[in-house]
Order: C-alpha cells, then sequence, then structure tokens
C-alpha cells in the first residue's frame, strides 16, 4: 500500500497526504475508537483517512466524515497543515473543523471496526491526557484554542 523509498540515505514511508475532522454537532464532538496494531490496542481519534486519487482535501475530509460517523453538512474550515512524522514519512496531514453537522447513515469501509464516542465540549480537556494520537491532540487542541477565540 504505501512505498519505503530511499532518499538521502534515509528510508521514507510515502504516504501523501490524508485529513482529520474535528465533528462538532450540538454541544458533542465526535470520536472513533479503532484498533491500531503500531500502537498496541484500540486508540480514541478524531474521524480520518487518505486523499483518494485527484481528491481536494475538503473532499476527503467531508467523505471520511460521512462513512466513519454518518455527519454530513455544517460548515467547515481547515485549521491546520502538518507534518505527522516527518522524520520516516511524507504523510501531511490536512486539519479540518466541522461544525452544525447533520446525523446521517454511516457507512464505514469493510476493513474498519470502528466505536463512534460523543464527548461533551466541556469535557475535552480533561480528555486530553488520555489521548494518546498525535492528530487527534492537535485537532482537540485546535478546537479549544477556536472556542476561546469566540
Amino acid at each position: 500500500m504505501f512505498d519505503v523509498v530511499r532518499k538521502q540515505d534515509r528510508d521514507v514511508v510515502e504516504h501523501g497526504a490524508a485529513v482529520a475532522v474535528v465533528a462538532v454537532s450540538g454541544d458533542s464532538v465526535t470520536l472513533v475508537r479503532q484498533d491500531r496494531v503500531p500502537a498496541g490496542g484500540p486508540l480514541l481519534e478524531l474521524p480520518a483517512g487518505m486523499l483518494e486519487d485527484g481528491e481536494k482535501p475538503l473532499d476527503a475530509a467531508r467523505r471520511e466524515l460521512r462513512e466513519e460517523t454518518g455527519l454530513h453538512g455544517g460548515e467547515w474550515v481547515e485549521t491546520a497543515t502538518f507534518f505527522t512524522s516527518p522524520g520516516y514519512t511524507d504523510e501531511k496531514m490536512h486539519l479540518f473543523l466541522a461544525t452544525g453537522l447533520e446525523q446521517g447513515e454511516a457507512s464505514p469501509e469493510g476493513t474498519e471496526d470502528l466505536e463512534l464516542v460523543r464527548v461533551p465540549l466541556f469535557e475535552v480537556p480533561a480528555l486530553l491526557d488520555e489521548i494518546e494520537d498525535a492528530k487527534t491532540l492537535v485537532g482537540l487542541l485546535s478546537l479549544l484554542r477556536h472556542r476561546a477565540a469566540g
């Protein structure tokens, strides 16, 4: 699926672009819990995924959110773009904040076994100590900054 290439005497995983969504609906944020073999078990994460060939980041974010959670519509803003682990991969994450979302039917890919977890917004600061996934930490901190700015 991913290629490992040699660049300047280093192994680099060519991953490409990905998206993650801070999905706010009403007074809660929706996360997904899924098993992550490299992490040794399940992690609580933002809905996320890879861009398909020729797909724009916003379109990929909307697609991934709907597939994983059923949430759709609303207002969207890209809040950050960052390398996830630049020491070994070229993966660049596009982070979106989506608000005012509507619930629909989720349709995860056949290989995805996801548990939806809705967290009240007032519980987000206390949840940060439990999050082990970098994109989710960035996203939730971005959400808190956005809410503090009004």
